[in-house]
């Protein structure tokens, strides 16, 4: 496994092949080139980690190449080699941003260190990196699955919103997939920097909660012995959200009322306000206008929170993209528990959509997650899903045609035996000839 990638970049072919080489034997990934232009392609297509750079290049400056390598690049390592006796190169290339300098055909003996420490830093900057670009892919519009009009009318409505700092009320059943569209619209806002917290109103009794939105100060109630920060103040700049909130109390509506009118707050037991700003996302599985005919929830507040209305459609809404989402999830899943599994069999993906999926998304993960962890093939069948999965698909099965019964028993025998077409042929009771006819009449794989 290679160290990292290091670029060497110098006219002189020779001590380029032969820092190559050295470096090479140290376990480094060696790329080479003798100019800038063509230092630059290589730093466009590969993750450079270090450069090492002579000063004077055929097409320019190696110490003004510095900079434009660390502008561009600043997870990037840059060392410059100097000509012997100009040790005003490497001082400017330090102002620059280089890591460090060497002399040529002085400094030997510290070529090796010396990449070795700038890797470690560069190598640190690109874990950096990786994480923060996995932190904002994982809540982004392109990581919301689905390809049904319900699901991108609800992601192009979100997409809209996202940069304003317009309130937000999603609205769709539990399990839907709310938060993380919450989160998206975080990520897609100028707020993305600051903190998003997430508060389920659920959770909390009503004195709990309030103390938990707006924290409290000493003394406030029986075991309040010191100051305690509030949801509001640690989302400062940021986003927070607030799921499940036709749970909440009338009373803390009419604080969550005044939070949005006037961006201040009162921390339980002060009289004194506390100032904030925050982006409010709400979320319920409720019919709020139902709630507010009840006389459970604030008509004033309802319509400060859905300034802009978001419904996000349930599974059973969307069933087309069962499919898709059972792959991703399975792709998610195996290499936690050391498996491989390839694919699902019609049959397991037919049971996933005639089911009713009372838990939505968070339903679906589950399944997966336990099939996966069930199965010993290395494709994801029908008996390795719950006995109510299966009991559907066979009620379902009796209004199939005879071509789809043999069609998916056929299916059904190849997972059993590992794709084995022989074997499929033996089980079947039929010629190996007729089997891969079958196959090409019902246009399964035949490889």
């Amino acid at each position: 496994m290679s160290k990292g990638q290091l670029l060497i970049i110098d006219d002189e072919e020779q001590l380029r092949k032969l820092l190559g080489r050295l470096l090479a034997l140290e376990g480094y990934s060696i790329f080479e080139a003798g100019n800038i232009r063509s230092a630059l392609k290589i730093l466009e297509k590969e993750d450079i980690h270090v450069v090492l750079s002579d000063v004077k290049l055929p097409d320019g400056n190696g110490v003004a190449l510095v900079e434009q390598i660390r502008s561009k690049y600043p997870a990037t390592e840059i060392i410059v080699l100097t000509a012997y006796g100009n040790i005003t190169d490497g001082v400017q290339a330090i102002k620059n941003g280089a890591f460090d300098y060497i002399t040529k055909g002085d400094d030997n003996n510290r070529i090796l260190p010396l990449v070795s420490k700038a890797m470690e830093q560069a190598g640190l900057r690109f874990r950096i990196k990786e994480l923060e670009q996995q932190i904002s892919g994982k809540y982004s519009f392109k990581t919301i699955l689905g390809e049904t009009p319900e699901i991108k009318a609800a992601i192009s409505l979100a997409e809209k919103v996202a940069p304003s700092d317009l309130s937000v009320l999603l609205l769709g059943e539990t399990g839907a997939g709310k938060e993380v569209f919450a989160q998206s619209i975080h990520q897609g806002s100028q707020r993305k920097q600051f903190p998003f917290v997430a508060v389920n109103c659920s959770a909390f009794g009503k004195e709990i909660l309030e103390s938990e939105l707006f924290g409290h100060v000493p003394g406030a109630f029986t075991g309040a012995v010191k100051e305690k920060k509030g949801f509001f103040e640690e989302a400062k700049g940021g986003t927070i959200f607030l799921d499940e909130i036709g749970e909440m109390a009338l009373e803390l509506q009419a604080k969550l009322l005044r939070v949005l009118e006037t961006q201040e707050f009162y921390k339980v037991g002060e009289a004194r306000p506390t100032k904030t700003n925050v982006r409010i996302i709400a979320a319920t599985n409720r019919n709020l206008e139902t709630e507010i005919a009840n006389g459970h929830f604030r008509a004033d507040l309802f319509y400060r929170l859905a300034a802009f209305q978001i419904n996000i459609p349930s599974l059973n809404e969307r069933r087309k993209d069962i499919p898709l989402l059972a792959t991703w999830f399975l792709k998610q899943i195996t290499p936690k528990i050391n498996k491989r599994i390839n694919d699902m069999t019609p049959a397991f993906i037919q049971a996933l959509q005639q089911h009713n999926w009372k838990g939505n998304i968070r339903e679906l993960r589950n399944v997966i997650e336990r099939a996966a962890i069930l199965t010993d093939a290395d494709v994801l069948d029908i008996g390795a899903l719950p006995l109510d999965f299966q009991q559907g698909s066979e009620q379902a099965s009796s209004s199939l045609s005879l071509a789809d019964i043999e069609k998916q028993h056929i299916v059904k025998v190849l997972t059993l035996v590992k794709g084995n077409k022989t074997k499929a042929a033996e089980v079947l009771g039929i010629g190996l000839t007729t089997l891969y006819n079958k196959l090409k009449e019902y246009q399964l794989q035949s490889s």
